[in-house]
């Protein structure tokens, strides 16, 4: 069943753009930045989106909001995410968002930070339908590329409204969908409701993508089962896991398992991310954003606890460098 069901999502296409594969790589902010885009990307994911951008912010000439637009070749396809609440800035961001040419742009309505809901935007606007629905109208008339949206299942557990928000968004000309299976208020807290994907699914003519929990070969065909949806995206199941999405693939296409990687092969991934991270970033704020990596990349390994604060002030590559051949050593040597 979940083979017959790919054969739609390999040939998925969001507007006029091609998207080959079955997973795509979520917006997370302070995470999902170029390094780690590109990282996914490497091991197969289908397709990224950026950090959430501010569409005042960029279309003011902010440096970081510049920052989190770029987009390189090694990512693409790839989008770039705006959030906001007033349908003219959105629209005058567009503008300054193709001098980094996306693949796509995307629209956050459903983060649920209070710094962004809070301010009318992100999932605030699922208690706003007629105004997502400006907004969505408003980036698609300026915009030279595709349009998507993501949202979320609702602003509460008493309105659940994706429907109405991904037929809005469908009416406005979005070309896609992405609906994260969770209220607001849950935030990132389980369940994940996939019966709300599967209604928006079957109200839309445009691609839907499931998000949600989603972490697993298990996971990402119980996603495609119970919504139909044309493509997964992973968020938190990718963190510390970039080759999650070879496994992913793998499985979805040959019904193959790929264990995960021996730990030598984890520690190289995490210090390639890492040293691409200080390419991007400088060493100063490359290593420190490189701390949580770390965490993430060493979760469960025998050792890691001890190693926690030493990766948690690291300050220099070297000591990085020595930290993960420790943390080899002392897997390797306790190997049954």
């Amino acid at each position: 069943m979940v083979r017959n069901l790919l054969c739609e999502v390999n040939a998925l296409k969001i507007g006029n753009v091609e998207i080959k594969g079955f997973a795509a790589l979520a917006p997370m902010a302070g995470v999902a930045d170029r390094a780690f885009r590109e990282i996914c990307a490497g091991y197969g994911a289908a397709y990224a989106v950026s950090e959430m951008i501010s569409s005042k912010g960029i279309t003011m000439g902010d440096r970081k909001s510049a920052e989190l637009a770029f987009l390189s070749e090694k990512e693409r396809p790839a989008a770039v995410q705006i959030f906001g609440s007033d349908p003219e800035i959105m629209a005058r961001s567009v503008e300054k968002v193709m001098e980094f040419s996306p693949d796509i742009i995307d629209i956050n309505m459903g983060c649920p930070a209070p710094k962004i809901a809070g301010n009318g935007a992100g999932a605030s606007l699922m208690k706003n339908p007629v105004l997502a629905e400006e907004i969505v109208a408003a980036v698609v008339k300026e915009s030279p590329v595709p349009v998507t949206v993501k949202i979320r299942s609702g602003w509460d557990f008493d309105n659940i409204n994706a429907v109405e928000m991904a037929k809005r968004a469908e009416s406005a000309g979005a070309a896609a969908v992405t609906v994260h299976g969770r209220t607001k208020t849950q935030m990132y807290a389980p369940p994940v409701n996939r019966n709300i994907i599967a209604e928006v699914k079957k109200a839309l003519s445009i691609p839907v993508i499931g998000n949600g929990d989603v972490c697993d070969e298990a996971s990402a065909a119980k996603m495609l089962e119970e919504t139909n949806c044309d493509l997964v995206m992973v968020g938190r199941g990718a963190l510390g896991r970039p080759w999650v999405f070879s496994q992913l693939n793998a499985y979805l296409e040959h019904g193959r398992i790929i264990p995960d990687p021996p730990v030598t092969e984890r520690m190289r991934v995490m210090l390639s991310h890492i040293r691409l991270l200080c390419e991007y970033k400088g060493e100063y704020v490359g290593l420190r954003e490189a701390r949580k990596h770390a965490g993430w990349y060493t979760k469960g390994l025998r050792g890691a606890a001890k190693y926690r604060q030493e990766l948690t002030s690291v300050a220099d590559m070297r000591t990085l460098e020595e930290i993960a051949y420790k943390i080899c050593l002392e897997n390797e040597s306790k190997q049954p």
